[in-house]
């Protein structure tokens, strides 16, 4: 049985404030992991009006290459150290469904994602059948909570347990419940549905693929709110250009610092 689970962050900002911080976060994510020919590869970023209703769409390659563990390299062909991504954004719902050109209708995760002004108390914030109701399995995601990062993963300045924002005066989120009492205040509930079929080992890599999944919520947002002086102040245009001009950095540093490396360096 596939596995459905739904994480519910809450997060100190606006529902507004939000749409903005999430877009920046993106595109500094993304400048971060891009390098020596890996990283991300935005093929298509434009607005769209169709039958999923309006919003901005993006398409986007995720090249792998040395994140996979050394020991596993040999054994794993290139071409499925290749992700596809594609995104509609049409805030507060969005859609994101990543796929491997390699194993083709094999492997899928679907993320659906509704931002709400609460805190965390909706029930069925993405209006799932019942079917998926009964499958579901809800975890709350705590961004202060260092217990649950790893001494390699953690780093002091993406830290909302110790950060505080001069511009809001947010933060730190060092009281036990802060979700409870903070102003402002809003969730992202986030479903994600994993399907990986592969003989053998379907019922390892699903969990994994959920773990990881959880994992990146977790770091996404605790950076999205220590970068709160970073996008404050911003408009959705400021965010665009800064996409536009963030794309166009990415391919010239996959490029130049891939030039004399493979993926298996």
């Amino acid at each position: 049985m596939t596995i459905v689970k739904e994480y519910r962050i809450r997060n100190n900002c606006t529902v507004d404030e939000y749409r903005i911080a999430q877009l920046y976060a993106v595109a500094k994510m993304s400048m971060n992991e891009t390098g020596g020919g890996e990283g991300v590869e935005v093929l298509k970023n434009e607005p769209y009006d169709n039958e999923m209703g309006k919003g901005q769409y993006t398409y986007k390659i995720y090249h792998l290459g040395s994140r996979i563990p050394a020991l596993l390299r040999p054994l794993i062909p290139k071409d499925a150290l290749i992700l596809h991504e594609e995104a509609w954004n049409g805030y507060p719902h969005c859609k994101t469904v990543v796929t491997s050109p390699y194993m083709k209708e094999n492997m899928r995760v679907v993320t659906e994602t509704m931002h709400l002004a609460d805190r965390g108390t909706t029930e069925n914030a993405l209006n799932l059948s019942l079917d998926q109701l009964a499958q579901r399995q809800v975890e709350y995601i705590d961004v202060a909570d260092n217990s649950t990062i790893s001494k390699a993963a953690y780093k002091p300045s993406e830290d909302p347990f110790t950060y505080k924002s001069k511009k809001t005066g947010r933060g730190p989120l060092n009281k036990s419940g802060w979700e409870k009492d903070c102003e402002p205040v809003m969730t992202c509930y986030k479903v994600v549905t994993g399907e990986f079929k592969w003989w053998g080992i379907t019922s390892t890599v699903e969990p994994l693929i959920q773990s990881n999944m959880r994992n990146v919520f977790t770091m996404f947002h605790r950076q999205l709110f220590c970068d709160t002086d970073e996008w404050y102040g911003m408009t959705i245009e400021d965010v665009r250009a800064l996409e536009e001009e963030t794309a166009k950095k990415l391919v010239e540093k996959r490029q130049q610092e891939g030039s004399s490396k493979t993926d298996f360096n």
